[in-house]
């Protein structure tokens, strides 16, 4: 208890320089929390995404459609339970910075397959009923101040035209990892106009979602779907539904890279502002280590002291940065909710920072140590007065 007293008293003696210590580390551990957040909802639709789904597309790009008449031969394969199927709209609502999520699927298979989209049971009968219905994410709807009942026009750029949907049902996520900032809607809407106005266009989609009755099927039935359509004008490319999401990843890799490597920079720098702190610290009381040990005190002692100080100015402040961490983070997705529909700070980056922090605290008082243990007693007496 007294060597606590004297730790606390320490890291209070210049409480100028202490202060600024502590208001660095919050800076770093905030920026630091917030860049891992970022990395960690580039990878939000890749954690979301379930072990029992596969995803089928043309070959060549996803730009390719393939027929609709693909369905049936799909759900004859062995182990396939559910299939599902839609288009990437890419509407825009109003102008080009309201950027959201639309698709164009057909509902009720799609619904099957995704359960993690939770609407009641009024709002689903509503939205199947009516093909020109569609349903909106809980976030999206709150952005926009969208109700149900309201005519929402997408401006197609795919699909070129004005687009007219009603809003018959919001949607919640099972779970935080769930995106509620998608627009979803019937996939035979689209089709019928595409049948009027550009009809080689029609009948065409561009991919499948299929349901398994086992994870474990899944390689085998990726492949006989495959084999399937091979020599066919539209080969097919089928993976799982996270090697689809991870292949829109690697499309960015450098960049997540780049914020990585960014995140780890700022506790190098933040670690060299605590190590130049421990070593003010320790020059400045070495006369004070030379009486400790004239006294009897080991360099158990004296490492505890500096050690102490040393953990308990980067634990200030790294709790204090955990705990603005949310705030941050709920202000950051609230402005960016269009780039990151999930973004919430994940238990993995708390114990990142946590793990940090005794590094950097453990690897900025080594130095001050060494050089406080090594120190003659004449030598540290020599500097009084």
């Amino acid at each position: 208890m007294y060597s606590l007293k004297i730790i606390f008293r320490n890291a209070c003696r210049h409480k100028l320089r202490t202060f600024l210590t502590i208001l660095g580390i919050i800076i770093a551990i905030l920026a630091f929390g917030l860049l891992r957040t970022v990395i960690s909802a580039w990878y939000a639709g890749v954690d979301a995404s379930s072990a029992s789904r596969l995803v089928t597309r043309n070959s060549i790009s996803l730009v390719f459609p393939l027929p609709v008449s693909y369905q049936e031969k799909i759900r004859q394969v062995k182990g396939v339970k559910t299939v599902s199927y839609g288009n990437w709209f890419g509407g825009i609502y109003i102008d080009e910075k309201n950027f959201f999520a639309n698709y164009a699927v057909e509902p009720k298979t799609y619904l099957k397959l995704y359960p993690e989209l939770v609407i009641s049971s009024d709002q689903k009968t509503a939205f199947l009923r009516d093909r020109k219905a569609a349903i909106a994410g809980r976030k999206l709807a709150e952005r926009y101040g969208w109700k149900i009942g309201d005519v929402i026009t997408l401006k197609g750029t795919i699909f070129p035209g004005n687009w007219d949907f009603v809003i018959r049902g919001i949607y919640k996520g099972r779970d935080q990892s769930v995106d509620e900032t998608a627009f979803i809607f019937h996939w035979e809407y689209l089709n019928e106009t595409l049948k009027k106005t550009v009809p080689r266009r029609a009948d065409q989609v561009g991919f499948y979602m299929i349901g398994l009755t086992s994870p474990n099927l899944a390689a085998d039935v990726a492949v006989k779907i495959d084999e399937t359509f091979k020599n066919s004008l539209a080969e097919t490319l089928t993976e799982t539904e996270k090697a689809f999401q991870l292949s829109f990843i690697s499309m960015t890799e450098a960049i997540v890279i780049a914020i990585q490597l960014v995140s780890f920079v700022i506790i190098i720098i933040i670690m060299a502002v605590v190590a130049n702190t421990m070593a003010m610290t320790a020059r400045e009381r070495i006369s004070e280590y030379a009486v400790f040990k004239t006294l009897g005190f080991g360099g158990f002692h004296i490492s505890g002291l500096i050690f102490g100080e040393s953990l308990l100015i980067t634990m200030i402040g790294t709790v204090l940065g955990i705990v603005l961490t949310f705030p941050a983070a709920k202000v950051f997705s609230k402005e960016l909710s269009a780039y990151f529909p999930v973004f919430n700070v994940a238990a993995e980056t708390i114990y990142l920072d946590i793990v940090m922090s005794f590094l950097i605290a453990l690897m900025s008082a080594i130095f001050p140590t060494w050089r406080a243990i090594k120190i003659r007693i004449a030598d540290g007496l020599g500097r009084i007065g």
